[in-house]
């Protein structure tokens, strides 16, 4: 039992008593893990869900720009696909936040994109062609996809992060801890028995040498009043 003990514990009615309070701390905190553990692998398997979801979408849209690019660099040719593509200005505009999830800080975005006509985009109408439009589109679409799949796969890599912190924390406080303290408990209440049954035995002998005393005293009394 030594070695599933607190080391350094006194055994005292007062250290046995902040133990048992310890203990319940302990036991109580156990379970308020399991709970946010439970809650945690929950929301890991219903944002599971999304992800194929959010994946399927974006490699379909990224697939139909994909082919939208080619059918207008065979239209257009290379060269005029990149002078258009340098002269697109930017259109996406992208906030970050967060919401927690049992206490774990997952990112939250929003995208401002509005679909935008070829003078938004900043080429112009004589050089570029219908397919040119579509490809830009089609690419427009696969961003807000892409982002969207970057929320949900950063928030499963910190949620399995998470669980797998609060699974240790479980295990110590389930295999280590309580087993530690309830051990302990059991070794000072077996010493604080011991010291009692010692202390009985002491007292036991004391008042047995006591009355021994007494009986000597009282006999050579009596010697010393028969001899008068």
């Amino acid at each position: 039992m030594a070695q599933d003990i607190i080391d350094g514990i006194n055994p005292t009615r007062m250290e046995l008593l902040s133990l048992k309070n310890r203990t319940k701390l302990a036991v109580k905190g156990h379970g308020l893990l399991k709970e946010k553990r439970d809650a945690l692998i929950k929301e890991f398997f219903d944002i599971l869900d999304r992800v194929k979801g959010i994946r399927e979408n974006a490699e379909l849209s990224l697939k139909e720009a994909n082919e939208a690019l080619v059918e207008a660099q065979i239209a257009m040719g290379d060269l005029a696909v990149k002078k258009a593509a340098l002269s697109v200005k930017e259109s996406i505009d992208v906030e970050i936040t967060s919401r927690s999830v049992m206490g774990v800080a997952v990112p939250v975005t929003n995208v401002k994109m509005e679909e935008r006509s070829i003078i938004d985009r900043g080429y112009g109408f004589s050089d570029t062609t219908i397919q040119l439009d579509e490809a830009a589109k089609k690419f427009e679409e696969s961003l807000k996809y892409l982002i969207e799949l970057g929320e949900v796969e950063k928030t499963i890599y910190l949620l399995a992060e998470e669980i797998e912190a609060t699974k240790r924390r479980v295990n110590a406080l389930e295999h280590i801890m309580i087993p530690r303290f309830q051990n302990t408990e059991k070794y000072i209440d077996m010493r604080l028995q011991e010291m009692e049954r010692e202390n009985f035995v002491r007292l036991k002998m004391i008042r047995s040498t006591i009355e021994k005393n007494e009986k000597a005293a009282a006999a050579a009394e009596a010697a010393k009043n028969a001899e008068a």
